[in-house]
C-alpha cells in the first residue's frame, strides 16, 4: 500500500470515529432532553419522541388532540430545553395573515419625510406554537406556507428571512369538535409529522394529578442552545443509512400511490397518496430515531416505527372508502406489510 493510500484510510478512520463520538454525544444530550420533559409532561413518551425526532430532523410538527392533554405545555418545555426563542399565537377565526407574518407602517421623520417601516410578527422566532391552528381560516393557515417552506417572508413584495433554527410547532382540535376549518393539503404536506396525542393511561393521570396540583411546579434545564441544536441537525444528516432501508422507504412510500401501488386496497380507497415530501421526511426521520436510541444505523424498524406519523396527513381516503368505515390507519397497516 502506497503512502498516499495509508494516509487517506487512516483520515477515514479518524473521520469515522469522529462521527461516532458525535453521534454518542447527541444520544447523550437528547436523553438528559427526553428526561426533562418526562418530569413534565407525564404518560407521553411516544409523543415526546417523535416530537425529538421532528427537531432533529430539522421539521416541523402537529400535534393532533382534544384539550388539556398537555399539547401547549409540551411545546412551551421544548422551548425552554433547547433554548430557543419562542413565541405563541393563538389562533382564531378573526386571526388575520398580518397578525403572524407583521406589516409595514407609514412613519413621518421630524423633517416630515415619510417612509415605510417593517414591524416583525410573532413569526420571526426560533419555535413558533401555532396554538389550535385549526381555527383559524384557511387564508390566515396559508400565511405559514413560505415561512415553513422557504424560512422566509414576503411582506409588501419584501423578503424578510427568519432565524435559524426555525420550527413550526402546531397544535389542532380534531375535526369533529365545533369551530374548526381542515388544513389544506398544501399545508399539511409541510408538516414532518402528525402526532396525535390520546388520552393517558391510569398511571400517567394519577401522576398528573399530583404532581401539577401542588405548590413546586417542575422547571426543566436547558440541555442546548440553538447553534448546539443546528449542528445537531447537521450531524443526523451524515448518520450513513443502509441500501435495504432506503428501498425499503421508497417501496413503501410509492405503494402507496393508486396511480403505482399494486395493493387492491390501495387502489380501491386512497384518493390521492404521499408524495416526495414522505420519502425525505422518513429518510431524515429513521436517522433521528436511530441517534436518539443511542444507534449508529437506523434499520427497517424505525421505518415501520415512523411510517404512520409521517403518512397519515399526506394520503387521503376516498368518499367511498369514509362511507364504508375504512382508516388511513388500516391502509398504512398493509403498506407495512410490503417490508415487515
Amino acid at each position: 500500500m502506497t503512502t498516499t493510500a495509508k494516509t487517506k484510510d487512516k483520515a477515514s478512520l479518524d473521520n469515522s470515529e469522529t462521527l461516532i463520538d458525535a453521534i454518542d454525544k447527541l444520544g447523550r444530550d437528547i436523553s438528559a432532553a427526553r428526561d426533562g420533559i418526562g418530569h413534565v409532561i407525564f404518560g407521553q413518551s411516544r409523543v415526546v419522541e417523535e416530537t425529538l425526532i421532528t427537531i432533529l430532523a430539522g421539521g416541523h410538527l402537529l400535534l393532533i388532540g382534544v384539550p388539556g392533554l398537555g399539547k401547549t405545555r409540551l411545546v412551551e418545555t421544548l422551548g425552554k430545553v433547547f433554548g430557543l426563542d419562542d413565541r405563541r399565537v393563538q389562533f382564531t377565526p378573526d386571526l388575520m395573515p398580518a397578525d403572524i407574518l407583521g406589516s409595514e407602517v407609514l412613519e413621518e421623520s421630524e423633517k416630515g419625510r415619510r417612509s415605510f417601516r417593517f414591524i416583525k410578527g410573532p413569526v420571526f422566532c426560533q419555535l413558533l406554537l401555532a396554538d389550535e391552528i385549526n381555527r383559524a381560516s384557511p387564508r390566515t393557515q396559508s400565511a405559514l406556507l413560505q415561512a415553513m417552506q422557504e424560512h422566509r417572508v414576503s411582506v409588501a413584495g419584501h423578503y424578510h428571512d427568519l432565524p435559524v433554527p426555525f420550527h413550526v410547532l402546531a397544535t389542532q382540535n380534531p375535526l369533529e369538535l365545533e369551530g374548526t376549518y381542515p388544513l389544506p393539503e398544501a399545508q399539511l404536506d409541510r408538516f414532518f409529522m402528525q402526532v396525535d396525542v390520546e388520552y393517558p393511561d391510569l398511571e400517567a393521570e394519577r401522576e398528573i394529578m399530583i404532581n401539577t396540583t401542588g405548590v413546586i411546579e417542575f422547571e426543566p434545564d436547558k440541555v442546548m442552545d440553538a447553534k448546539t441544536l443546528i449542528e445537531a441537525q447537521k450531524l443526523v444528516r451524515q448518520v450513513p443509512v443502509g441500501e435495504s432501508v432506503a428501498e425499503a422507504i421508497l417501496e413503501l412510500v410509492r405503494a402507496g400511490r393508486p396511480e403505482h401501488s399494486d395493493i387492491d386496497d390501495v387502489k380501491a380507497h386512497v384518493s390521492w397518496g404521499p408524495g416526495p415530501r414522505a420519502t425525505q421526511a422518513l429518510m431524515l426521520g429513521v436517522r433521528a430515531r436511530a441517534v436518539i436510541q443511542g444507534r449508529l444505523a437506523p434499520s427497517i424498524d424505525d421505518v415501520l416505527a415512523l411510517v404512520h406519523p409521517i403518512l397519515r396527513h399526506r394520503m387521503a381516503l376516498t368518499f367511498a372508502a369514509r362511507a364504508e368505515g375504512v382508516t388511513l390507519g388500516h391502509i398504512i397497516d398493509r403498506l407495512c406489510e410490503r417490508i415487515a
